[in-house]
């Protein structure tokens, strides 16, 4: 019995086998490991705190403040950065759709009409001189089995980007709000800036008043008259450069509003914002995961980083592909559909990847590093957020002290300026003690003006830090490579 033909089919099947091992995912494998937030030490607080006491959704709404509620909605209608998110989540879902089509089976028509005539040296039948038509009529289609799933994967990868683009979105949502709430609070320090300086002018006013009196009366010299229309000066700067402060703050919050400068003139003054003293969670590190876009979208990330290397490593496996055709050719018309004009085929083809040169093993292995960047930025956010909202929780905790010994400060000096003021105009004070108190009490007033502000603005951005009231699904599990 010969078995010679069995025999060398088999031989050169088990020797492509043997050569499909130098086209290989062996040995290549991801290092980053992600940070578990419970392992690291978050923020620590102090007194009582409630578990539900994460920032809501409109979380501006607590700062006390209509007329802030609408520049904030304004803002989110407006704003070119939103837009430029928005259309960035636009383009991660058409790649999804895309990676979805190359999963589906294709199926094309063509229909065509070609008249030609052939010159007569081209034809050995010397028929060259008549024209010919030809009809066409065919439908070819093809499916790619993905016997390894590698096309479900890349799927599944682009889904990932795709929510974490969507996510980003939220983020710059909430980062536009806080901004638009900072850059409110700055706008209202900038009009308390410009009422001290008025208040301070108001007073360098009196005191020249005050100064030209003593000079009749002989008590004070020409020359510390001279000291006082100094003084009087100076206010007057402080006072044009607190207005121009007001004007550019307006501008910079038309700005955020995505409308141009004009619409900075038309905003009424705000009110300085008095929050209520900001709750805390009880367990910032658990839940912080789900709360923050940024953390968010860098999980999805790191998924979508997963099913890209199950997609690469698919490419190193046979794959089954099927194509069809059925039609009809005829250069008559009545033929057309006749039996002799049909024709049909099925080509199912087989490949095999044997040797690329590496191709596919450096592919695979930019994969597991992106995977790793991924890893490692996600960590980078966690480690970020963490600091941040430690940072401003301290800050908090601070400004409050530093607000409370501050306002004690200014009502000792507005007392002492009353004082020496009024010693002043009845002949027995001392300039320079009145000058002293005077620039005591403006230095005072300013800083616990800026103490207050910058109280508000920690509170922004504690609400941002904790997520501003963001709640998104997540994804149901991350490899561990």
């Amino acid at each position: 019995m010969n078995t010679m033909p069995l025999r060398t089919p088999l031989s050169l099947l088990f020797s492509a086998l043997l050569l499909a091992a130098c086209a290989s995912p062996h040995g290549l494998h991801t290092q980053g490991q992600a940070l578990d937030a419970a392992s690291l030490q978050g923020p620590t607080f102090s007194g009582k705190l409630s578990p539900a006491a994460w920032p809501a959704s409109d979380w501006w709404n607590r700062l006390g403040d209509p007329q802030l509620d609408a520049l904030i909605d304004e803002a989110l209608r407006s704003n070119p950065d939103l837009q430029v998110a928005d259309a960035r989540a636009r383009q991660a879902n058409a790649a999804v759709l895309a990676a979805d089509a190359q999963r589906q089976p294709t199926l094309t028509g063509n229909a065509g009409v070609t008249r030609s005539r052939l010159a007569r040296v081209d034809d050995p039948t010397g028929q060259g001189d008549r024209y010919s038509t030809l009809r066409s009529l065919s439908l070819d289609g093809s499916y790619h089995f993905d016997l390894w799933g590698g096309e479900r994967a890349a799927w599944e990868a682009a889904l990932g980007r795709a929510r974490a683009s969507e996510v980003d979105q939220q983020g710059a949502r909430l980062t536009l709000a806080a901004e638009v709430a900072r850059a409110y609070n700055d706008l209202g320090l900038a009009y308390a800036t410009q009422d001290l300086a008025e208040q301070d002018l108001k007073r360098s006013r009196d005191m020249l008043q005050l100064g030209r009196s003593r000079v009749e009366a002989g008590l004070d010299s020409e020359y510390q008259l001279q000291q006082t229309q100094s003084l009087e000066a100076a206010a007057e700067a402080s006072l044009t450069a607190a207005t121009q402060q007001v004007q550019s703050a307006r501008i910079r919050l038309a700005v955020m509003l995505g409308q141009g400068p004009d619409r900075g003139a038309s905003l009424p003054r705000p009110q300085l914002i008095a929050p209520s003293a900001v709750s805390l969670p009880a367990n910032v590190p658990a839940e912080l995961i789900g709360r923050r876009p940024d953390l968010v979208a860098a999980r999805w990330r790191v998924e979508a980083a997963s099913r890209d290397i199950d997609a690469g490593k698919a490419d190193f496996y046979p794959n089954l592909n099927l194509s069809v055709a059925a039609g009809s050719k005829s250069l008559l018309g009545d033929a057309m559909f006749g039996g002799a004009s049909r024709f049909f085929s099925i080509a199912p083809a087989l490949s095999l990847p044997i040797f690329d040169g590496g191709a596919r093993r450096a592919a695979l292995a930019g994969r597991d590093a992106d995977y790793d960047l991924a890893v490692a930025q996600y960590n980078q956010t966690l480690v970020t957020a963490l600091g941040d909202i430690g940072d401003v929780i301290q800050r908090i905790h601070s400004l409050q002290r530093q607000i409370e010994q501050q306002q004690r400060a200014r009502d000792i000096a507005r007392s002492s300026y009353d004082i020496a003021m009024q010693r002043y105009a009845d002949g027995i004070g001392n300039y320079l003690d009145a000058l002293s108190v005077e620039q005591q009490l403006l230095q005072s007033e300013r800083q616990l003006a800026s103490l207050q502000a910058e109280r508000i603005d920690a509170s922004v951005l504690l609400m941002q830090a904790l997520g501003g009231g963001f709640e998104a699904a997540t994804p149901s599990s991350t490899s561990a490579r």
